[in-house]
């Protein structure tokens, strides 16, 4: 499905779901004025055809995990191949092929403490060279303007759930361990199959997920190609900006509507954003014109994206022919 058979409902289903993944159907119908099942069907149909799911998010900080940005670099006909072998493992995310075909870049978390699985990496006949830079900190406390302005400022109130109490870092248990793959695959899965999966009780997994959720350890999210919303051009930009313009930097940035991520890494780039724009003319101007004017930019380093094989969930398409996982320890 691409964005020209996305329509309003589309558009303003996909905002209610990214201001809350589990809200019924129900509610989301009043709101937006259609019928429950107008609401669910429209959804199964999006989800169906790839454009967009719901998915779990775990707050790494929460859970005394530790976020590395590694980048690949790999022969071009390999680059496809193995960004889908990394996208299977379960301790990646956001899995990308840069438009060169010889970069792939891709977060990965480990155990606070343990250091960023390198060396199965650098030993793999098909990479070339690897880096990898702690991920210090996520500076966006908003998501992508571009997929959440199809709703009034009535609708949203409306439909955003309660604020939730101070973060607070939790434990995870046994019962977590095993639902949260279940909703990483799909946010939206019902009590009845989540309780199921994991053989707790129903009221068990319901008070379980609200206390996640709760205590930020657990958010929900929306899946969605920038390109199914009109906007094809997507770039990775690393920046360097003197120490004491890095805070205004970010925040400057974060406010962009251009800007899907900003980021804190270590190395020689201290920033890295993503910039979504219409096409590559509007991507020109963000650069020159926005980038290029900020105080305390040092060194722009800039990719364009090709490929996504994972955000956040693993990929529900099959493997190549013939293809094994890549072991990286």
């Amino acid at each position: 499905m691409d964005s020209a058979t996305l329509g309003q409902l589309d558009l303003q289903l996909l905002h209610a779901l990214h201001l809350d993944g589990r809200a019924p159907f129900s509610r989301i119908a009043e709101v937006l004025g259609v019928s429950d099942r107008t609401a669910a069907r429209r959804f199964a149909r999006l989800r169906a055809g790839g454009t967009a799911r719901v998915t779990a998010v775990v707050d790494s900080r929460g859970t005394g995990h530790a976020e590395w940005l590694v980048r690949l670099r790999v022969p071009p006909p390999d680059a496809a191949g193995l960004a889908w072998d990394l996208a299977r493992r379960p301790d990646t995310a956001w899995v990308t092929v840069l438009s060169s075909g010889t970069e792939i870049v891709f977060i990965v978390r480990t155990p606070a403490g343990r250091a960023a699985p390198l060396a199965g990496l650098a030993r793999h006949p098909r990479i070339l060279g690897v880096e990898a830079h702690r991920l210090l900190r996520h500076l966006m406390e908003h998501r992508w303007l571009g997929r959440t302005s199809a709703l009034t400022g009535e609708q949203v109130a409306a439909l955003r759930p309660p604020p939730g109490g101070a973060r607070t870092p939790v434990a995870l248990t046994d019962l977590d361990r095993r639902l949260l793959p279940v909703l990483t695959a799909d946010g939206r899965a019902a009590y009845p199959r989540l309780a199921g999966h994991v053989g707790w009780s129903e009221s068990a997994v319901r008070r379980r997920l609200g206390e996640l959720r709760r205590s930020g350890t657990l958010r929900f999210d929306v899946e969605v190609d920038p390109a199914a919303l009109g906007f094809p051009a997507q770039c990775l930009i690393w920046l360097t900006v003197a120490p004491s313009r890095l805070a205004a930097t970010a925040r400057a940035l974060a406010a962009d509507p251009e800007a899907a991520f900003v980021g804190a890494v270590t190395g020689a780039h201290n920033l890295l954003a993503i910039a979504v724009c219409r096409d590559e003319d509007a991507l020109y101007s963000y650069l020159s014109d926005r980038i290029g004017s900020l105080d305390g930019v040092e060194r722009v380093e800039t990719a364009p994206i090709t490929s996504y094989a994972k955000r956040v969930a693993p990929p529900v398409r099959t493997p190549p022919a013939g293809r094994s996982p890549l072991a990286v320890p």
